[in-house]
């Protein structure tokens, strides 16, 4: 890439830009863009030569926009195939941008769909999925997935499609992931607990058209379920596709011959190519836009991290539509030839009976899944005696629940990671860290990412030892939130995360995290806004005010409590209310408490006094409790 700087007008600054605006290239041009005088008002980008630009391109651009207080920027002479590019991605609607005159050494640069062919050519023979008794090799992973490519296809599936992706774990769900690669399509990863009202706020966020479901927490009626979807006002779902785990790909392989060398589309490994949803600060859904550059470099370098060796085992259980599953789960263990096995459910003694069986040597979980499998009755330490890793993610756990784990896993080195749906992992203890380090840290920051605690008043660093917000930035960082509006893009205008976290960093480097700047729930690894819950409960009769906040729990560190004034006085019937939100809201962000207030404290200002209402709140449950 070459860049090239034209002051030819006195009220605009002109860059002409050359080449491809990528991983390796993105740090130069953001460089230019942090030192341009914007005091012009103006600023032009020529993308008149310009061949490609990636996820990381696409960031600048954005971190540039939010530096024009004031004035205007406009990217010129865009290409159709460049502008093919912001289209997919929605940079179309957050930048200016016009069409005109169209004239990797360290890192991973391969796309998905280039990452599986190189599988199957090398490792054809070489397991990679277990899953309900079926072993399925790389070869097996390729065929099926041209198969499954070629029906979505023939549904109208192409380069830039949105498809989503719902169903608990399963082969079908990875064969499904592949087969949208292979078309140069976006999988949006959806949560299987939503109901059928999230699934299609989602779709309208993320621009679903095509929706491939297996098993799905709340769908009880398969027809009854998919016609709620399809029925619904806002929805932009119109075509559906049966990914369950009781279908079977593999019967399907005759049909590989004729399929085979179908859909040669170019995909480039900074395209977009995932969204994952994430409540975010405002609690509506957004969409995280990753590249396979992303994804396949965070998962190599938490793989190296961890040591993993092509003769390790992986128990599945981490959720794939989220980002610890698709890093820690599915591409750590596959750019190692590592196996994976997936449990036929999550019920804690499938899961212990899973890694007995299998000789599982890894097993990554939230830390309150790993507690469930010490207190279940079949436990025995012999069962999980070839256990030599976990990674704990998402969640807090305790500093006696993690002495406790590690008492009772003799074996096993136990992680802590932190990272975001935006950008994962952020940091990692060691694999022979302290048992110290594990409790009171998250560990230091990945190869090659950057971690800056600032004072949030003044935006400066914060000294060593000294709690900020916590700002991120690096390789595996998402391009933006998906059609969302400037102001609510987390990316700054130096091309930072302010990721909401509080912390502070020690003097050798280790990260230790506070509290949240923003009020998220986070409930056995699942992230919850209390403004969506407390939306949804001020739809029942008769609510005059309500307020949800997180209560402290021992096992999932977290669960969801709501206090709430009545109008006229009337008595509230919490089972009729959790009657009246399971239809609203995916069961794990069903308030697990509700109390009735007469009337909530208020501050001077007339405001609630959240901090003591929350106290009062918690007391209250611990009492319930004991």
């Amino acid at each position: 890439m070459k860049i090239q700087f034209k002051d030819s007008d006195e009220k605009a600054v002109l860059l002409a830009i050359s080449g491809r605006i990528d991983s390796n290239t993105y740090q130069e041009l953001q460089t230019v863009v942090n030192d341009v005088d914007y005091s012009k008002g103006n600023l032009v980008f020529d993308f008149k030569d310009v061949e490609y630009i990636s996820s990381a391109g696409l960031r600048v651009l954005l971190s540039a926009r939010k530096k024009m207080e004031s004035g205007n920027m406009k990217i010129i002479n865009v290409s159709s195939a460049v502008y093919e590019i912001f289209e997919t991605t929605g940079f179309d609607s957050i930048l200016d941008i016009e069409t005109g005159e169209e004239g990797t050494a360290t890192y991973i640069s391969h796309s998905f769909k280039e990452i599986l062919k190189m599988k199957s050519d090398k490792y054809p023979d070489v397991l990679f999925v277990s899953h309900l008794g079926n072993h399925y090799t790389w070869q097996d992973i390729e065929k099926c997935s041209q198969i499954v490519a070629n029906d979505l296809f023939r549904m109208g599936v192409k380069k830039g499609t949105h498809v989503g992706i719902c169903s608990a774990n399963s082969v079908n769900w990875i064969i499904t992931f592949f087969a949208v690669q292979k078309l140069g399509a976006i999988a949006c990863l959806l949560n299987f607990n939503y109901n059928e009202k999230e699934i299609v706020d989602v779709s309208e966020v993320g621009d679903i058209t095509h929706f491939c479901y297996g098993e799905i927490a709340t769908m009880q009626d398969k027809e009854a379920f998919l016609s709620n979807i399809r029925n619904q006002a806002n929805n932009k779902i119109t075509n559906f596709y049966d990914i369950g785990s009781s279908i079977s790909f593999k019967e399907r392989l005759y049909e590989y011959e004729s399929v085979k060398g179908l859909f040669d589309v170019k995909v480039e490994s900074d395209d977009a190519s995932v969204m994952i949803y994430t409540s975010g600060s405002t609690g509506k859904p957004k969409g995280v836009l990753l590249s396979a550059y992303n994804i396949l470099n965070a998962s190599a370098a938490m793989s190296a991290e961890i040591n993993i060796e092509s003769t390790d085992k992986l128990c599945l259980i981490l959720p794939l539509f989220h980002i610890f599953g698709m890093t820690a789960g599915l591409f750590c263990n596959a750019l190692k030839n590592a196996s994976i096995v997936i449990p036929e459910n999550m019920r804690t003694a499938t899961i212990l009976s899973t890694i007995e069986k299998y000789g599982c040597t890894l097993f990554h979980s939230v830390p309150t899944m790993v507690l469930a499998i010490m207190n279940n009755k079949e436990f025995s330490p012999e069962k999980v005696s070839k256990l030599r890793c976990t990674i704990l993610a998402g969640a807090p756990a305790t500093e006696p629940q993690i002495v406790k784990m590690n008492e009772t896993f003799k074996n096993t080195h136990f992680v802590c990671s932190y990272g975001l749906s935006e950008m994962a992992p952020v940091s990692i203890t060691k694999y022979n860290d302290t048992l110290e380090h594990i409790i009171k840290t998250v560990g230091m920051p990945v190869s090659n990412i950057k971690i800056k605690v600032i004072d949030r008043n003044t935006g400066e660093d914060c000294p060593v030892g000294e709690t900020g917000e916590i700002i991120v930035e690096g390789y595996n960082l998402m391009s933006c939130y998906y059609k969302a509006a400037l102001d609510l893009q987390s990316i700054d205008d130096g091309g930072w995360l302010h990721t909401g976290d509080l912390g502070f960093l020690d003097e050798n480097g280790y990260l230790h995290l506070t509290g949240r700047a923003k009020e998220l729930i986070i409930r056995g690894g699942e992230n919850i806004m209390p403004s969506e819950v407390a939306e949804a409960i001020a739809l029942f009769p008769d609510i005059s005010d309500v307020k949800v906040q997180g209560v402290p729990d021992d096992f999932f560190g977290e669960v969801v409590g709501a206090s709430i004034v009545m109008k006229d006085g009337k008595m509230l019937d919490t089972e009729a209310l959790k009657a009246f939100l399971a239809k609203r809201l995916a069961k794990y962000k069903i308030p697990a408490y509700i109390f009735q207030y007469d009337a909530f404290p208020v501050l001077s200002n007339g405001k609630i006094d959240a901090v003591s209402l929350k106290k009062d709140m918690n007391a209250k449950a611990l009492a319930l409790k004991q």
